[in-house]
């Protein structure tokens, strides 16, 4: 049976002012707070909340066999506690019916997994942990920023604890091969790979309301119709899309939230199932692995990491951001990590691309110099933490020391604790031995013994006294 996987990505990044040269060193604080606050504002009630909504509608209404996924950033979710709380209860009431699983992202969505690790996993992470207080759920899939992966990054995702990864079913890759099965990963056989189809995405993501496309309008019927004509032995297509697609980049008025909404019930015609990512691995069986020997992605056309990574300003700015990542991470100031997540947002590369299709800035190069000038301010506040006159082997000394010193107390604390225990018990066992109780009479025996021995010495007198009187 044929079944579709939808998943809806939500993200906001924390926007810059426009921070000038003479900013730096004077002013700390990097973010637009006015443009963070309309912006997300409104796409939340033209778009996420509405989206929300007719997909909690399109639950209930069909008993439950309706099923999907959300993948959203942890700097989105700060966002939308901030300024639009109530989407975050809309989002509550979809996780209770368990019809939805919630994807773990990286926090800052940004694009760590290329190049830090360590920092890639603590801020998925930290989206897990949120994900867990706020909804009561524990992924155990992963999509991503932007759906970037490799065959590197496949054995970390598995001892992270993940058994499946959405990502981008691109040509390159693919070959002959179609993105409508699951797969393994080639370096890590534990985990199942679930490929976007590209086309069908983008026929509702970027052509829906397109007047000159030659399939408009784009009906839930006919979009279905295409879905039960591929081949029998497909049997997952894997739709993923940004919510704003509905509603923000597609108005209301053209219908997209009717299209939406419709879809569960030709699917039904079909024989066609929703199904959550867990859900489709743990029902198809993966059919082959696949290798990806570089980094893919599901942004332009090349569907790599150019569009963050392609030029020499975006690259300088990488280089740049991550030289502090090993400080950043050692230090206890907060508002420093704050920072350091923010800047760290794939959008603020983005921008810098002289082919971005949405950016503030009128130019590339002026999205750079923005951006350079608040990563200036920003070392400096790293400098102030750890100097950079200190050298490799030192500093590495230094943050293995900081890293290991609540350890070290802890377990001195814990050692302590332990002889303490050892000598109670010794002092307990000595007070309770019998041969301690018997001792004690035998110390009176010295007073004894002296008792005696003085009229002794008090009678001889008497007997030189007698022999005297005698004579």
């Amino acid at each position: 049976m044929k079944a579709i996987c939808f998943n809806f990505e939500i993200h906001q990044p924390f926007r810059l002012k426009r921070y000038r040269f003479f900013d730096i060193g004077r002013d700390h604080y990097y973010f637009d707070d006015f443009t963070n606050d309309d912006i997300i504002t409104r796409i939340a009630h033209n778009s996420y909340i509405p989206a929300a909504e007719t997909l909690l509608r399109m639950v209930e209404a069909n008993q439950g066999r309706f099923r999907f996924s959300i993948a959203i950033s942890g700097v989105a979710l700060e966002q939308l506690e901030h300024y639009v709380p109530e989407f975050l209860d809309v989002l509550k009431k979809l996780a209770d019916t368990g019809c939805v699983e919630f994807v773990a992202q990286p926090f800052a969505y940004s694009l760590a997994s290329l190049t830090d690790p360590e920092e890639f996993a603590q801020q998925v992470a930290d989206t897990c942990s949120i994900l867990r207080s706020r909804f009561g759920v524990t992924p155990k899939v992963i999509r991503n920023t932007e759906l970037i992966y490799d065959d590197d990054l496949a054995p970390q995702l598995v001892d992270m604890g993940f058994n499946g990864v959405l990502t981008e079913g691109a040509k390159h890759i693919l070959g002959w091969k179609s993105p409508n099965y699951i797969y393994t990963a080639a370096s890590a056989p534990d985990l199942r790979l679930l490929l976007r189809n590209g086309k069908l995405s983008d026929d509702i993501a970027y052509r829906f309301s397109d007047t000159s496309w030659s399939e408009f309008p784009l009906t839930a019927d006919k979009y279905i119709d295409w879905i039960a004509s591929t081949p029998r032995e497909e049997q997952i297509v894997n739709i993923f899309l940004n919510m704003e697609t509905f509603g923000d980049l597609h108005p209301a008025t053209t219908g997209i939230f009717q299209f939406l909404e419709a879809l569960p019930r030709f699917a039904a015609e079909h024989g066609i199932d929703f199904v959550t990512p867990s859900e489709a691995i743990a029902k198809i069986k993966p059919v082959g692995e696949l290798s990806v020997m570089h980094p893919i992605s599901s942004a332009d056309e090349a569907r790599d990491t150019s569009a963050w990574l392609g030029n020499r300003l975006q690259n300088e700015a990488f280089e740049k951001l991550y030289s502090a990542s090993e400080r950043v991470r050692q230090c206890q100031n907060r508002a420093l990590k704050r920072d350091w997540q923010y800047l760290q947002s794939c959008d603020h590369f983005y921008y810098m691309n002289n082919r971005a299709a949405f950016s503030p800035y009128e130019t590339n190069f002026a999205a750079f110099t923005n951006y350079m000038n608040v990563l200036a301010d920003f070392l400096m506040r790293v400098e102030e933490e750890f100097p950079s006159q200190v050298d490799n082997e030192e500093l590495n000394s230094l943050l293995m020391t900081i890293s290991n010193q609540g350890a070290e107390i802890e377990a001195l604390n814990k050692e302590l604790s332990s002889m303490r225990k050892n000598i109670e018990q010794y002092n307990i066992e000595h007070r309770n031995r019998p041969e301690c109780k018997t001792e004690a009479p035998a110390a009176e025996a010295p007073k004894k013994t002296r008792a005696k021995a003085e009229p002794k010495a008090k009678a001889a007198p008497k007997k030189r006294a007698t022999k005297k009187a005698e004579k």
